[in-house]
């Protein structure tokens, strides 16, 4: 195996100057395309494509790299969805998270039936049973082709040997709210914060724990860790710290293959993923209803557009209350993707005035929208072959449940915080879900993640984001900048955005996202606007119709897009 070069360590020191700033145009070549949060996991990619890899073994490589060097997100410890086109196979893989065998639908409420502070999101007791070992070695299973040791070779080779921490990540262990999580566990401070300070920015930080379970993994696939002295690790950790995550519950974990979600929009066909996810139906939904509206014939900048926008958002979020588990769900995609549902809801869009969304009942009955927060990660890759894999990965906030597993070398996550702790009551955030996400042991939490594959003729996208609940509509609308006006890869990526839940009722701009004018308007309209930098970060790959490839990663955040062979 060839070593990662060393000026490649140096790019992870790297941020943009402005979070806002234009980022140059997207590299543009052959051979396949990368692009992820991380310099070093795109290098990893971009390396299993020259090996004469596919789409997949790239994907599952660089998800390994993120691991470790990204382990804010990326992860082993958490689970994610994937979205594949190989040839003509159209694919979705579901390895998200799951409630342990000893969850209970009251285990994060007080004797009053309210949600205790944190109970969902610190510690083991917030931890679902992880997907990422098996459903990563699921999907390299169907579609790879390398061998299974050299794809997961490069981030063992990281783990054991380390990498430089760069700048991004010496920031975040540097906050206070992550060093006050972290300092909770002292296996977890231990690692991430020696002496009682993060590593030094360009310093070198081996783990050697996270190197021997990828050997585990390398050598036996996800029993490796589902089993075994990792899974044992697991347990302890969880049991020592109040959690009721076990060795079973891995040994028990199933990753499922899944329909896609496929639909039409502007010309394109799309596909995303299905339940648990509620991206997918928040993409189709709105596509559907803005494309009813006219939306590719309005002016490009200014109220009408936005106004119509956030209206669409409002909806699908509405709907998105009576989502969960596919096997509990109180409404099915094809009912909310239904050509007469999407016509109704555009119907009912006054494209001069807003509707507030206390009036604004979800299919068919009222609650309110549920709020999600990072910390996950997307990654995007297309090979030479045009293949295409859009890749999301969570372990929901930032480090998760904030325990790092002493003898596995990954942090726990905090999905069960997805779920609905308290049904029809507000969360900590003022925020209520429906019965349908209610927890319970085995079962898949709802989630916001969006990966989506569009194609038309011989071109092609893939995409995703990290963001929590922003994720579909910052997806949506970097759609419509490449699919109806025809951006520059980087370009559409560069555009400020806005978002809106349902509940809170409130559109959030991103600074510059409004002129004067157009806010003046849109408050006229009965918008209320909060300005935020709170906001979904992108990676994107495409693939051109003369088979050329680009690479595009979001300029307010540390990744990069990459391709194999570079245009000079």
């Amino acid at each position: 195996m060839k070593k990662l070069p060393a000026s490649l360590l140096l790019l992870s020191l790297l941020l943009p100057l402005s979070a806002w700033a234009a980022a140059p145009p997207a590299p543009v070549g052959t051979g396949g395309a990368v692009a992820a949060a991380d310099p070093i996991a795109v290098e990893v990619g971009l390396a299993a494509l020259r090996d004469g890899g596919n789409a997949v073994d790239a994907a599952v490589a660089t998800a390994l790299a993120l691991a470790v060097v990204y382990p804010e997100a990326g992860n082993l410890g958490g689970g994610g969805f994937a979205v594949v086109r190989m040839g003509g196979d159209l694919a979705a893989l579901d390895f998200r998270e799951v409630g342990p065998a000893r969850a209970r639908h009251d285990m994060y409420l007080d004797p009053q039936g309210k949600p205790v502070k944190d109970a969902s999101l610190v510690g083991p007791l917030a931890a679902g049973v992880p997907g990422s070992p098996a459903g990563l070695y699921a999907l390299h299973q169907r579609f790879g082709r390398l061998p299974w040791k050299r794809v997961v070779a490069p981030a063992r080779r990281l783990a054991a040997e380390g990498f430089a921490v760069g700048g991004h990540l010496h920031r975040l262990l540097s906050s206070e709210e992550t060093r006050k999580l972290l300092s909770r566990f002292p296996e977890s401070a231990k690692v991430w914060l020696p002496d009682g300070a993060p590593p030094a920015p360009g310093s070198l930080l081996r783990l050697p724990d996270l190197a021997a379970t990828l050997d585990r993994y390398a050598e036996q696939g996800p029993r490796g860790i589902t089993t075994g002295p990792v899974a044992a690790a697991v347990e302890k950790a969880s049991t020592a710290h109040g959690g009721v995550l076990t060795a079973a519950d891995l040994a028990a974990y199933k990753p499922e293959w899944r329909k896609p979600l496929t639909f039409d929009a502007f010309g394109w066909q799309l596909a995303s993923m299905p339940l648990p996810s509620s991206g997918g139906v928040i993409l189709g939904q709105t596509l559907g209803m803005l494309e009813r509206l006219g939306w590719a014939r309005l002016p490009r900048f200014g109220a009408d557009r936005d106004h119509l926008l956030t209206e669409t958002f409002r909806r699908a979020f509405a709907d998105r209350f009576l989502l969960g588990d596919p096997a509990t769900t109180q409404a099915t995609e094809a009912q909310l993707l239904a050509p007469d549902w999407i016509a109704r809801r555009a119907a009912q869009i006054d494209p001069r005035h807003a509707t507030p969304s206390t009036q604004l009942k979800p299919w068919p009955d009222a609650g309110t929208a549920a709020a999600y927060r990072p910390e996950t990660t997307h990654l995007s890759v297309v090979d030479r072959d045009g293949n295409l894999v859009a890749l999301t990965t969570t372990l929901n906030e930032l480090f998760g449940c904030g325990l790092w597993v002493p003898g596995a070398g990954f942090f726990l996550n905090d999905e069960m915080d997805d779920f609905a702790a308290a049904p029809g009551q507000p969360n900590l955030f003022g925020l209520v879900q429906g019965e349908a996400n209610a927890v319970a042991p085995g079962k898949r939490m709802l989630s916001s993640m969006a990966p989506v594959i569009a194609w038309k003729g011989d071109e092609a996208y893939a995409l995703g984001a990290r963001g929590g609940s922003r994720i579909p509509t910052n997806v949506i609308q970097v759609m419509l900048n490449l699919l109806v006006d025809g951006d520059p890869l980087q370009a559409a990526l560069d555009r400020p955005r806005l978002h809106h839940q349902w509940l809170p009722d409130r559109l959030e701009a991103e600074p510059d996202a409004l002129s004067p004018e157009t806010r003046a308007e849109l408050e006229r309209r009965g918008q209320t606007i909060l300005i935020s930098r709170e906001t979904a970060k992108i990676h994107a790959v495409h693939r051109l119709p003369d088979g050329r490839v680009e690479a595009a990663s979001d300029p307010r955040g540390s990744g990069i897009g990459g391709v194999v062979t570079p245009e000079r």
